[in-house]
């Protein structure tokens, strides 16, 4: 099996490429400007070092968020244009879902991604990847844990996820059209906030 694995939810390029459940090319790095204009280098960079085609790949896993709208948007533009001209099945993974496959001797993984103003992006998973508490948007204060979770995320314990872990959860998802897949932001843009304040004064 070859996958292609992207994430540019937060503020870092992701990029693994997998064959038969080994990891033959991993790039972490962070961009502080130009994803969009990054990406495609990097991918063409870890196919170049590797021993297949772009073409031969069986799947590819997109991070679709929730986080940076600008990195969730351009990461699944990519994989939805990659997966459609060659004809790849598709799977999207939730952000807060790979931020939680950080190993960590608690019960409960909870992948928190910062949303400003005392907000955060919040999924709660056990240690084999199954969801508790469904990804969502909330104030911290009113997330509701105890001794048994453990807070991953900037601030908490560092992310590191387990990018392997992550694609054999999801192996036998069906894949999904890339006409429909969207980025999943859990919240309005910034934007969207404004122009509705705008309509609702």
């Amino acid at each position: 099996m070859r996958c292609l694995f992207i994430d540019t939810s937060s503020f870092f390029i992701n990029i693994a490429i997998t064959y038969n459940n080994t990891i033959i090319y991993h790039k972490y790095t962070k961009i502080e400007r130009d994803m969009s204009s990054l990406i495609i280098p990097i991918i063409k960079e870890g196919f170049d070092s590797v021993s297949f085609d772009i073409k031969n790949l069986d799947k590819i896993f997109i991070v679709n968020g929730p986080g940076s709208f600008t990195g969730v948007r351009v990461g699944v533009t990519v994989a939805k244009t990659i997966a459609w001209s060659l004809n790849i099945p598709l799977i999207p993974i939730s952000s807060l879902e790979v931020i939680a496959s950080t190993n960590s001797g608690k019960k409960y993984h909870v992948g928190l991604i910062d949303a400003r103003r005392g907000n955060v992006f919040a999924g709660v998973y056990d240690k084999k990847l199954n969801v508790i508490k469904e990804d969502r948007f909330i104030n911290f204060n009113e997330l509701d844990i105890n001794d048994d979770y453990e807070l991953i995320g900037e601030g908490y314990k560092e992310s590191n996820p387990d990018i392997l872990k992550v694609i054999n959860k999801h192996i036998n998802d069906e894949d999904i059209n890339p006409h429909v897949l969207k980025p999943n932001y859990l919240k309005l843009t910034e934007a969207e906030e404004k122009l509705n304040d705008k309509r609702n004064n």
